[in-house]
This record gives structure tokens, sequence and C-alpha cells, in this order.
């Protein structure tokens, strides 16, 4: 790891990785304030669902819209037609119930006709049917009558769905045709009013996520859930998404002739993230494109926020309060490499993916400006001039301020260096307070210490 060499208060501390050579102690430094500001909602890899939303406000097709997002891929077929999706791994019993009858089979062939109504199902697999209970062997199997689904705990669900124990508890399998399992997703992962052309690119994108990341190591394909894609049943079922669905049936996106993983999210904040630097997946068709039709999204753009240094310092856990903090920007301008600086002169190495599960951020597409006005050490004289040296990086019009009969007013206007360092004059009468604001926001603010009668 090559060392970085960060200002801390006008000096240089270079970090040198596995020397063991001591550091100098750092001098004295102020507090510093984070200017976090940024756009999207989400990963960013892959579509941007705002932005096939503005796409299709603009007349573009859906096919436009996946080309633009996964650029190299071609419409195939898929390859499967059904799933298996768990819907609860450990329950501790279940209900199936029915307006009509239907059909139960267990693993020794056992099948009986459930009347309407609902049967209560527990580990033992010994559930009371029409009155008589009966000792079924696991897996259990319900086929749904004619003209009606079964339902889970009062929730319907399309196809069929298998009970099996396991450790005592029940799981529960929905055995479902790939396009019913899409009318449960489509509307879930995206408002279900929107236009046509984006439904319809969110049900091939939502076909082709589901069998390029089927789960392994599980009896079934997919969670009904975040962790694959959030699948409702027949309740999450919309008029538009279901004509999305019918209008794609079958189709999937291919790359070289293998399903692609098509990742997609909510807002992108004007550009799309490569999948190598957000989940490690090199591949041509997860590259970062321009995304200026997100400007739609109530996320593009964040309101400029101030976090603190005690902030940072909670969300990281760390030993005492950063005063810098250095970020080298990936190839789609995110954050990649993330150093945070700590007055004790210590460094912790993340990354930007990190740093958005640290400080609890909507995307990764985030920028952490600095400002940071070092205190004078000791007393001045009154109208004498002093120098204020502080950091002023990745914010906006730069200003020090100085609190006057209550208001804050513009004293100077520092010029920072490449660094984000910079030294400022300014000329205090008596003892008074300076602060350091950059796009339109305000640092910590320093004491300066005049000496009465100029003495």
């Amino acid at each position: 790891m090559r060392p970085l060499a960060v200002l801390v208060a006008g000096v240089v501390l270079a970090a040198a990785a596995g020397t063991g050579a001591a550091q100098p102690e750092p001098p004295r430094v102020g507090s510093s304030s984070f200017v976090l500001s940024g756009g999207g909602w989400g990963h960013g890899v892959g579509m941007s669902q705002w932005g096939a939303y503005g796409q299709a406000l603009e007349g573009r097709t859906d096919e436009q819209i996946l080309d633009w997002y996964y650029p190299g891929t071609e419409l195939g077929a898929a390859p499967v037609k059904r799933v298996r999706v768990g819907l609860n791994e450990a329950a501790k019993h279940v209900t199936i119930s029915s307006p009509v009858a239907f059909r139960l089979r267990d693993a020794g062939e056992v099948d009986v006709e459930v009347p309407p109504g609902t049967l209560n199902v527990g580990p033992g697999l010994k559930p009371r049917i029409d009155g008589t209970r009966v000792t079924l062997k696991g897996p259990l199997r319900f086929l749904p009558g004619r003209g009606a689904p079964l339902s889970l705990g009062g929730v319907g669900y399309r196809g069929e769905l298998e009970i099996s124990v396991v450790k005592k508890k029940l799981m529960v399998i929905n055995v479902v045709g790939l396009e019913a399992y899409l009318l449960g997703v489509v509307a879930r992962e995206m408002p279900k009013d929107w236009p046509l052309e984006a439904l319809k690119a969110q049900a091939v994108a939502a076909r082709s996520y589901a069998l390029a990341r089927r789960v392994k190591g599980k009896p079934f394909d997919l969670y009904a859930d975040w962790r694959s894609q959030v699948y409702g049943g027949i309740p999450a079922e919309a008029p538009r998404a279901s004509e999305a669905v019918q209008a794609t049936v079958r189709q999937v996106l291919l790359y070289q002739g293998e399903v692609a993983t098509t990742f997609f999210f909510s807002s992108s904040g004007g550009r799309t993230a490569t999948g190598a630097e957000v989940f490690g997946v090199d591949v041509p068709y997860l590259v970062s494109v321009d995304d200026h039709w997100d400007e739609r999204s109530p996320h593009h753009a964040w309101i400029p926020r101030v976090l603190t240094g005690a902030a940072v310092k909670k969300a990281y856990q760390l030993g005492s309060v950063p005063v810098d903090i250095v970020v080298e920007l990936t190839a789609s301008k995110r954050p990649g490499r993330v150093v945070i600086v700590t007055a004790q002169g210590g460094q912790v190495e993340t990354n930007g993916i990190d740093a958005r599960a640290h400080l609890g951020l909507l995307s990764p597409n985030f920028r952490l400006g600095v400002l940071r006005l070092e205190r004078p050490l000791g007393r001045v004289a009154p109208g004498t001039v002093v120098n204020l040296t502080g950091i002023a990086r990745g914010v906006l019009d730069p200003a020090v301020e100085e609190l006057r009969g209550g208001s804050w007013v513009r004293v100077a206007r520092p010029k920072p260096r490449a660094d984000g360092s910079f030294t400022t004059t300014v000329r205090p009468t008596a003892a008074t307070r300076y602060r350091l604001t950059g796009s339109g926001l305000a640092g910590p603010v320093v004491a300066v210490p005049v000496a009465e009668g100029g003495a």
C-alpha cells in the first residue's frame, strides 16, 4: 500500500505502512466539519429506475432503455419456465387456504382432496382434514383448485406451495411459473403507475436478474425479499405492471449467450457506477454511463449538510476526532479510497462503499468537503495582523467570517491551494470568534484571544 501524504495544520505527515518508524507528534489543530453532498439512491450499478422513467417520458422504448444501461447485451428467450421462491424458512406453523377445494400430496404419494377453507399445518405434519387427523410424510405439495389460487397466511400466491420440515420448523416454497412470479415482482420494484415502457424495461431486467442470481445451497431459487427481489404474490400485482410482463413474456438480456446479471436501483444522481467498483463484477455491460434522465428523481441531488467530526468519530468508533478526510474518486466519479485522519495523527483507510454503510447514506455517490480552521496559539495584540490557516477542500466559495454584534460578517476570502490548505489574514481588535464557511454551510467556530491594552 503506497504512503499517503496528508496535510495537518500546515505540515505534511507521511504514513509509511510497515516501517515501524515513530510518527512526529502532530501540531495543535482546530476541529473540522465535513460538507456532505451527492445524489442518488441505491448502489448505482445497471439500470437507474428513475432514469428509465425519464427516458420513457421522452418517448424511448424499453429496448432503448435496456441498451443504454446494459450496453452489449441482446434480447433472448428465458431458459427456464418455472422458479422456486422461498417464502419462509423457519415457520412454527402455517395456514393454507382456498375458497375452492384443493389437493395435498405428500412424499409417500398420499393424495388428499381438501375442502374449501383453511388448513393448519405444524412441524408434525398431522393436519386435520375434514375433521380427521392425517399423518403425512414431507415434503407436502399443495395444488390449487380450479379457478382459485392458494393463500398462505391470507396472502394469495399463484402456482403450488411446498412445505418441508427443517430443524423442527417449516420451510415454505412457492413453486410458480416464471411469468407469474414476475407479476408479483414488477409493481413492488417499480411504481405501478409509471410509463409502460419503463415497466417493460423493469420486467426484462427483473426476469434476467432472477435467473442470473439464483440462490445456491438452498432448496429454492429465489428469496422473496431484497436478497433476490421483492415478491408480494397476488396482492402485489397491478394492471400496468402485468401488461409490461405480458408484453415482454420470456424476454431476458443475454451476454455471450448467458443471462446477464442485470442489477438495477432507484436513482443514480446523474451517472451510473461500474459493476467492478461496487460489486467486484467486472463485465463489459455493467459500465458507467451518463444518466441525465435521472434528474426527475427527488433524490437526484441531495441538499448539502454538515457532518461534524464527532459524528464521523461515532460512526467509525474512532479513538479521536477526525480532522481530515481525503477521498480518491473512481472512474464514475464516486469515492473509491477514503482515508480518515484523526487529531492524534492516526489514519483509517476505507472505501466509498464502506463509508456509505457507516454514515448511513442513500448511495455511494457522495462527496465530502472539508472545512477546518486552526486556532492561533496564545494571545494576540489588538489590531495586529493574524494568520489563520486551515483547509477548505471540495467546497464552493470558501470564506472566513467574524462574529460581530451577534451576526457573522465575511472578513476574508481564502484562496485554497491544490490540496485545499490555505493561509489568510485577519486583524482582530478584541477577543472574537471566526468560522470558515463553504458551499453555504458553516464549519466549527474558533476563538481568538486578544490581549487587553495591547499587552
